[in-house]
């Protein structure tokens, strides 16, 4: 079973600081083979390459925005997998599964070749739960102690939407957050599906994604 490690060193600089430029992975030596670095909650997040059927997931979310663009050629939205984003607001560094931004903003920063987007350059983040990543994906546990996730760093930055996959065998299932509350890092759920049903993606984006091949990871 792949898991995801915690980090405690004594670093130059911060966490965030030496991942926005590009240095923690370097300083980490973490091998060449799809393993992500990510700060959350300020902390150090290393997690493994993704499975396959993890990466399908994303393959078919992505190509409900290529059949849009396909049946209208002035659709405005465009899907890309695995980017730096950077969190100035809640200082951290994620590498979202799939992010969602409009056509003109999309063709900007690919003149401008940059290595981090920004949560106001995207209208949508969709993360799909592994073993490994699944409790940094959620909501917090509210509790005595509550550490943020990459849920609340999303609604602290103001990310319009966003989309959960989770494959937990104990609760799988699609959700879909929205009308984020920067001051709160809260979201409220706009809507939620079962595996095999159709996924409709409300306006802006009125994007149908099929999940009937979507399952459960193996316990």
């Amino acid at each position: 079973m792949s898991v995801v490690a915690f980090a405690q060193l004594l670093l130059p600089d911060s966490p965030y600081a030496m991942w926005v430029r590009g240095e923690l992975e370097e300083y980490l030596r973490l091998p060449d083979d799809g393993t992500r670095v990510e700060v959350v909650g300020g902390e150090i997040v290393v997690s493994p390459a993704p499975v396959f059927a993890h990466g399908g997931i994303l393959s078919d979310i992505q190509r409900g925005f290529e059949r849009a663009l396909f049946v209208d050629d002035g659709f405005s939205w465009r899907a890309v997998q695995t980017i730096n984003l950077d969190l100035v607001e809640a200082g951290d560094g994620y590498i979202p599964d799939l992010v969602v931004l409009h056509k003109d903003n999309e063709a900007e920063k690919r003149s401008q070749d940059v290595l981090h987007l920004h949560p106001h350059d995207l209208e949508l983040v969709v993360e799909v739960t592994s073993v490994s990543t699944a409790g940094r994906d959620r909501r917090p546990v509210f509790g005595r102690q509550v550490k943020p996730t990459k849920w609340s760093g999303y609604a602290r930055s103001g990310v319009p939407y966003y989309l959960l996959v989770d494959r937990d065998p104990r609760q799988p299932g699609v959700t879909l957050f929205g009308e984020p509350d920067k001051a709160e890092a809260t979201y409220q759920t706009l809507g939620e599906w079962k595996f095999g049903e159709g996924v409709r993606l409300p306006e802006p984006f009125g994007v149908e994604i099929n999940t009937d091949t979507w399952k459960p990871w193996s316990a």
